[in-house]
């Protein structure tokens, strides 16, 4: 009797998390239509090549507006589908949205060329996923909803189980496990994909990092225990704080019954192509040789690679790079107090930076930052475990409310997009426009009088394009 073939499919992210996690989101249209229609010929289950903080950098530091490129590279995907990240509530920004703007948004991106929206909150919080993934649903697009997996002992395998079929109830078409900071270890792998099969019928895919060095194990692991998809990025732009090499894992799964039956010389013509613009990013030390390496302090602290990056940046700011080490062990600290939340955006800049301000101003909490108050009081949604009572009081306090919120925070935010409408109307030159302006209103802003400037001839001189963060 042969043997029942269980082909992995692959997901490709160099146009997106991979050139995100590796050089802040850096690589223009320009540089990637020329190698799409070979691109398309490979047979890739889907690319990732929008959402996440690609949309915020086209805006602010490439001059480029990304709903054009969505159309570009959807002209150029004939068969492949395209795939976004989608911060639920918050969209592609780093708070919370009206329902009507989180709907808008969705519809639009899924008009423009958006097959697939892998939807994920930062605090796992079911509610603020519901409006997006109904959404996607009424437009016929593929809702896929993430799990931001994370280590503390609120998130046993049953935790994961059950969210599982939470997810399934709301309407989900899969479910993704999302590890940002490369933490999920082989033989744990195993277990929780286990587990997820257990608690649903929905296609599992497993995306990671490859920070901490077991990414490839981890996916082989993954797909034994019957994940079918995984997120790989092609070579020149693979590992360190980016997702295993695509070719590798092709390779590690040939001729057995995973063979994903990717063809390994159409993809070395892919490999080929980004090669020259790897090294043109070496050169101009857009990519560091700092995130190509294997950070085993990722298992201890949980720090996400971008959000390694940004610490560096703050403290280097502040003339306090010698308390990195400080503000690494203090990360931890800040996540117990704010009910240990997964860190991925904006958690992860929200604690990391409460971190930094606990170390440099030498008295915890005597500082805190409106985005660390608003979580504590509840406006990101619930987290898993409580927080700590003391520190959430100061920020109530300061605040001036008696209770923290324990209804869907977006139940608060009424309707936004006639106000948006509104205030934006000048500048309007497609619907999407005001979706831009929505998420980003000063950047939107300035790259609108930027856009006017190109088209009516005068020479518009750019805005400074030196970021300080690095969203994840």
């Amino acid at each position: 009797m042969s043997e029942v073939k269980k082909p992995v499919k692959i997901t490709e992210t160099i146009l997106r998390d991979a050139h995100q996690s590796l050089i802040a989101t850096r690589m223009t249209t320009e540089q990637m239509l020329p190698i799409i229609d070979k691109m398309d010929e490979i047979g890739y289950h889907s690319v990732e090549c929008w959402g996440g903080a690609t949309f915020d950098a086209c805006l602010r530091f490439l001059k480029e507006d990304p709903w054009v490129r969505l159309r570009k590279l959807k002209d150029g995907f004939k068969k492949t589908k395209l795939q976004m990240l989608f911060r639920g509530q918050n969209i592609l920004g780093y708070s919370p949205y009206a329902d009507d703007v989180v709907e808008y948004f969705v519809q639009k991106s899924i008009a423009n060329g958006i097959d697939i929206i892998r939807i994920f909150d930062c605090l796992n919080d079911i509610r603020n996923l519901e409006t997006a993934v109904k959404a996607a649903n009424k437009e016929k697009g593929h809702a896929q909803v993430a799990l931001s997996y994370t280590l503390g002992d609120a998130y046993t395998m049953d935790y994961w189980k059950n969210m599982a079929k939470q997810i399934e109830e709301m309407g989900a078409d899969s479910i993704c496990i999302k590890d940002m900071a490369g933490l999920l270890v082989p033989t744990e792998a195993t277990k929780l994909v286990t587990a997820l099969k257990e608690g649903t019928k929905l296609p599992i895919q497993l995306h990671t990092h490859y920070t901490s060095g077991v990414a490839s194990m981890t996916y082989m692991k993954a797909v034994e225990a019957g994940c079918d998809i995984i997120d790989t990025a092609m070579s020149p732009l693979a590992l360190g704080t980016s997702q295993p090499a695509t070719e590798v894992m092709v390779k590690a799964f040939e001729g057995t019954e995973y063979d994903s039956g990717l063809d390994q010389t159409k993809l070395a013509e892919i490999a080929d192509y980004f090669r020259p613009l790897r090294e043109e990013w070496l050169e101009s030390g857009l990519l560091s040789p700092k995130v190509m390496g294997v950070n085993i302090k990722t298992l201890l602290y949980q720090v996400p690679g971008g959000m390694l990056s940004n610490l560096v940046s703050q403290l280097k700011e502040m003339h306090a790079e010698d308390k990195f080490q400080e503000v690494l062990e203090e990360v931890p600290r800040v996540r117990k107090d704010f009910g240990e939340p997964p860190l991925v955006t904006p958690s992860s800049q929200i604690v990391g930076t409460q971190a930094v301000l606990n170390v440099v101003t030498g008295e915890r909490y005597k500082m805190m930052t409106k985005e660390s108050k608003d979580l504590l009081v509840g406006k990101y949604g619930q987290t898993v475990k409580p927080m700590n009572a003391e520190v959430q009081k100061k920020a109530l306090d300061s605040l001036g409310m008696k209770e923290p919120i324990t209804h869907r925070p977006a139940d608060d935010i009424k309707p936004q997009l006639e106000t948006l409408e509104k205030e934006m109307a000048q500048y309007k030159k497609q619907d999407e426009d005001v979706l831009s302006y929505a998420l980003f209103p000063q950047v939107a802003t300035e790259f609108f009088k930027y856009r006017d400037a190109q088209e009516t001839g005068i020479d518009a001189t750019l805005a400074n394009t030196e970021d300080k963060t690095y969203p994840v």
